[in-house]
């Protein structure tokens, strides 16, 4: 479902798909190519949630915002880069993913975290508020710490990730039917 919220309403490139089960609200922009998958909440209501080209939100993902406070005059939004892809009821809270990242299933991204392009977070994952999580690194555990360099292997995969879930978009937006009883 997309739904607007005081006067915003979600901005969708070309070849956008959100399942039915989904709910997009308010000021969301999704760039070319994004994918929202059943139960995903995207909830820009109190500030902006900006996902990039080719990202997937993979089932029951949660992307939400910080409105503005005294301490955050101007709030935080949540920004996700082109080609990442957010694994089954991974939350992303008013953060920043770079570009060719994959968040692992039931990860936690929370407020004001900083992920450089090409970052792995293993699944259930916990990444502190504030933490910067550099370029090229796999993060695991509670709270997420560096493991390792990742493998050339682990680097190509975030391309592959993002083209196959793309094509699985397309493919459940041109053959998908409701069943009745």
């Amino acid at each position: 479902m997309i739904r607007n919220f005081a006067h915003k309403s979600p901005v969708l490139g070309p070849d956008v798909w959100i399942d039915d089960a989904a709910l997009v609200v308010g000021d969301v922009i999704l760039a070319e190519g994004v994918s929202v998958w059943p139960m995903a909440v995207l909830r820009g209501d109190v500030n902006q949630i900006q996902i990039g080209k080719n990202t997937n939100l993979q089932d029951g993902v949660i992307v939400h915002v910080n409105q503005p406070s005294d301490h955050r005059p101007q709030g935080s939004r949540c920004v996700v880069g082109e080609d990442v892809t957010v694994g089954h009821r991974a939350t992303l809270h008013a953060c920043t993913v770079g570009n060719k990242v994959l968040i692992g299933m039931g990860a936690i991204v929370m407020d004001d975290v900083f992920v450089e392009d090409q970052v792995m977070i293993g699944a259930g994952s916990v990444v502190s508020p504030g933490k910067v999580l550099e370029r090229g690194f796999l993060y695991l555990g509670t709270p997420a710490r560096k493991v390792r360099p990742l493998t050339q292997e682990e680097l190509d995969y975030f391309r592959e990730s993002a083209r196959l879930y793309r094509a699985l978009a397309h493919q459940h937006a041109t053959t998908s039917t409701a069943c009745g009883m």
